[in-house]
């Protein structure tokens, strides 16, 4: 018995709640503007979205790029100490010295890459953050109106 007087309350309860905002909703007519402006709202999150999408992409391919980088550094150095072992002329451990101080620049240039690829993303995601704050606005003027 107590469990029937509970959910009959709840269904009461639900529907003292629902009836008036169903009653504004009905009221609250979008005129032609702010639906054009609702419809321009949606449509620069959907954009922030493909803009994040494509950022998170090219953070993806800096950071492979900085592996692949780092890879190549080791290999350069192992083939440096090889030579040396071995006995290699100058020229040749010249050349490889220089192949060490090229990758760490194409290090330096990923991390660069990278942290800038980082920032933008932030950047996206504060941008459309403030567009949907933007479009909740708009939806409830236009609903109070």
């Amino acid at each position: 018995m107590d469990n029937k007087l509970v959910v009959g309350a709840g269904l009461l309860a639900a529907a003292f709640l629902l009836a008036p905002s169903l009653a504004l909703a009905a009221e609250g007519k979008i005129t032609p503007g702010e639906r054009h402006e609702l419809h321009h709202d949606r449509r620069e999150i959907r954009h922030d979205r493909r803009e994040t999408k494509g950022d998170r992409r090219e953070i993806h391919g800096d950071r492979k790029e900085l592996r692949g980088d780092r890879k190549e550094l080791v290999q350069d150095r192992q083939e440096l100490r090889r030579d040396i072992k071995s006995g290699a002329d100058k020229a040749e451990i010249h050349h490889d010295v220089k192949e060490i101080h090229q990758d760490r620049k194409e290090i330096v240039g990923d991390k660069r890459d990278l942290s800038k690829d980082v920032k933008e993303l932030k950047s996206d995601r504060v941008e459309r953050r403030e567009d949907r704050r933007e479009f909740r606005s708009d939806a409830k003027n236009a609903l109070k109106d």
